[in-house]
């Protein structure tokens, strides 16, 4: 389930993000000493759908939404950035302008660089492109995964599989049960269907005993039937 990530402890990091795996640990001071540490409030955006490319934030804590409009205004939610995750990068070298917007789930820590910090960063370590490459692809494969539940699935399944994916990611324990804090809204948004039905799948579920909806959350009171669901 989801985690912080201490991206700087005593001044190195003994862990790396995945972004910046096969650089040697003498060179990690180096590229944290030219970022800057920020907090973004919940709600605050780390950067807009449209807007140029400035910045690159590495999250250290907290989680981010990334999101897309649609032609009709409507909002998709496409991840959640968590600890540990490199937001802003996509379109820094194709475009130069943001094709999403980030904002901070829950308050967010991170560590930011400007974009011509990170250019040169990338230019010194070229192993960077490789890694930025197989991210892209590890997170193309989960937005085709569920394109594809969307077109081929029943609703039920997808909405207890994303709960699941959801459990994982920004899940956290208390007192034997999950809480998954994440709106029905938002749920829906996730899995292309509408807040009604996602309304009425969980009050279905919570007769049963597994789960619990809240006004801003789902706790998860029983994982293998859920598991089931998915299925």
């Amino acid at each position: 389930m989801g985690a912080e990530y201490n991206a700087v402890a005593g001044g190195v990091t003994p862990q790396p993000p995945p972004l910046f795996s096969g650089i040697p640990s003498a060179e990690y001071q180096r590229i944290y000493s030219v970022a800057r540490k920020r907090e973004f409030a919940r709600g605050e955006r780390l950067f807009i759908e449209g807007d140029a490319v400035e910045h690159v934030v590495l999250l250290t804590a907290g989680f981010a939404k990334v999101t897309q409009l649609g032609t009709s205004g409507s909002q998709v939610i496409l991840r959640f950035g968590t600890p540990g995750d490199v937001l802003g990068v996509d379109n820094l070298f194709s475009g130069g302008v943001h094709c999403r917007t980030a904002e901070a789930f829950r308050v967010c820590e991170a560590l930011v660089w400007d974009a011509r910090s990170f250019k040169n960063l990338v230019d010194r370590w070229p192993v960077l492109n490789l890694n930025m490459a197989r991210l892209a692809e590890e997170e193309l494969f989960e937005l085709e995964e569920r394109f594809r539940e969307v077109a081929t699935e029943r609703v039920a399944p997808r909405v207890a599989r994303q709960l699941l994916r959801l459990m994982e990611k920004i899940g956290h324990s208390v007192g034997g049960e999950i809480e998954v804090c994440l709106s029905r809204e938002e749920l829906a948004q996730m899995t292309g269907t509408t807040l009604f039905t996602v309304s009425r799948l969980l009050s279905a579920w919570e007769l049963r005993g597994i789960v619990r909806p809240r006004r801003e959350g789902v706790t998860i009171c029983d994982v293998p039937p859920l598991r089931s669901l998915s299925e």
